[in-house]
């Protein structure tokens, strides 16, 4: 209409279209305070994608269907891009049982990260697989076997000893100094089959999410900026971010409600 000087009705003609669909008006609402603060809670939360996003605006009290929240998700360019990994084979794997109940079992495993001048260091984690909370998140340049006791009693001075440890056949799990301290502490302990990570799970999860969303996101100056990053986002991930499996919930809400479970089966 505009270059050819066209009137409405011939163009409409043209294009193949109705004049009433081009004179049409959207009355959809444009969700500005929406938009804004999916925007804001994106650039806070940079891996997280629509669904965990969308548990975070219902907390804040928005009532929004998840549909439409996807429609803005995509409309505002704030989809995740996956980070590429190696192929694996696909079989038939069998579901890894739940406990029923806090300090039933415990998993640990190791992450393994650079300094910005090069030098490496470790994080042990450790994980309730019942709460999936996350326990500890221990981070030094070495952590041997002695040194995995000594975290494991300071946990259990707060939870109490768990019935089960799980972890892989590192050298530091295999340890004497490991070895000794679950016979100590009657402590059942473990070991999954040689290069079969799926047989722990939870701790790999939990690995996978700190590497994701804090490890690959920071720069770490020295140890000490790398314990206060991940101990905030050890507090963050028990107590402020949404677990899908636990519908929902956080880790710490999880537990609380276990807990007030029992007392009122008890008080039954």
């Amino acid at each position: 209409m505009t270059e050819k000087n066209y009137n409405q009705r011939r163009a409409c003609a043209l294009a193949g279209i109705d004049p009433r669909v081009y004179r049409r008006r959207s009355t959809r609402p444009t969700d500005a305070e929406l938009r804004t603060r999916l925007k804001e809670l994106s650039g806070e939360r940079r891996r997280f994608g629509y669904r965990r996003l969308h548990l975070l605006l219902r907390r804040e009290g928005w009532h929004v269907n998840w549909k439409k929240l996807y429609r803005l998700y995509r409309e505002e360019g704030l989809t995740v891009l996956r980070r590429g990994g190696r192929k694996r084979a696909i079989g038939t794997r069998a579901p890894m049982a739940i406990p029923q109940g806090l300090n039933q079992r415990w998993s640990l495993d190791f992450v393994s990260e650079s300094l910005s001048d090069g030098r490496r260091f470790r994080v042990l984690c450790v994980i309730d697989d019942f709460s999936r909370e996350c326990l500890a998140t221990v981070v030094d340049t070495s952590l041997s076997g002695h040194r995995v006791a000594r975290e494991l009693d300071r946990i259990a001075e707060i939870r109490g000893h768990p019935c089960m440890v799980v972890s892989d056949n590192g050298t530091e799990l295999t340890s004497n100094a490991i070895l000794k301290w679950q016979e100590d502490r009657k402590v059942e302990w473990h070991y999954i089959a040689p290069g079969k990570p799926m047989q722990n799970g939870f701790v790999e999860s939990l690995n996978g999410r700190l590497r994701d969303e804090c490890l690959n996101e920071h720069l770490f100056a020295n140890l000490h900026h790398a314990r206060e990053l991940i101990s905030a986002r050890r507090d963050d991930y028990n107590h402020h971010r949404p677990h899908t499996s636990l519908d929902g919930l956080t880790p710490w809400e999880y537990h609380q409600r276990s807990v007030e479970d029992q007392t009122l089966n008890r008080a039954n």
